[in-house]
């Protein structure tokens, strides 16, 4: 893969924008595909992922002990501001020598740090248009390093509650389902089907 870190998250952030901005008001308690938020608690996450890993890319701390209730703060103007937000992160590692060395406290390589936001932005994204009941088509060109990085952190990321146990998918599940599944998410999940499928 020989995109820079900046270009898969610009190429993301593309994806994920209209889904996410095109939210509308009376969805944002609607259920999502993470069991423990509804569509307002997963974008005030997304919103702290976007903001604390630009930071990150500065060479700057992060804090994601706990999640600053930025709808609440922003009002009618959230979408506009994580536009904005997110313009900001791709711009921040487009700085040349963001993705080289260790960053962040968890002194983990620059660019898997930045691998770890683009996988947010992208499942995310998934996560928001199955809430809503919209499309969501990924970047396929980021799927070779979302790929790489569940493979490397799945383990971890386990542990810390971070992803589910792996959701089993049939053959000829696409690149997309097979990672949904990896991080624990039901390819086919719908906010009107509940309980075992």
């Amino acid at each position: 893969m020989t995109d820079t870190i900046s270009e898969l998250l610009g190429a993301a952030r593309d994806r994920a924008l209209p889904v996410v901005t095109g939210v509308p008001d009376d969805r944002l308690t609607a259920p999502t595909p993470c069991a423990e938020y509804d569509v307002r608690d997963l974008l005030n996450h997304l919103f702290h992922v976007v903001i604390g890993f630009r930071a990150i890319a500065g060479r700057e701390e992060a804090d994601f002990s706990s999640t600053p209730d930025r709808m609440a703060v922003l009002g009618d103007g959230w979408r506009d501001r994580f536009a904005e937000e997110t313009a900001l992160l791709v711009t921040a590692w487009a700085v040349p020598g963001a993705d080289e060395g260790v960053a962040g406290s968890m002194n983990l390589p620059a660019r898997t740090l930045g691998a770890m936001v683009l996988l947010d932005l992208t499942v995310h994204a998934w996560d928001l248009a199955r809430a809503t009941d919209r499309a969501f088509a990924p970047d396929e060109n980021a799927a070779q390093v979302l790929a790489a990085l569940v493979d490397e952190m799945g383990p971890t990321a386990r542990a810390m509650k971070v992803f589910g146990e792996p959701v089993p998918v049939p053959a000829g599940t696409s690149d997309l389902g097979r990672l949904l599944a990896a991080t624990g998410r039901d390819p086919r999940w719908s906010p009107r089907v509940t309980g075992p499928r």
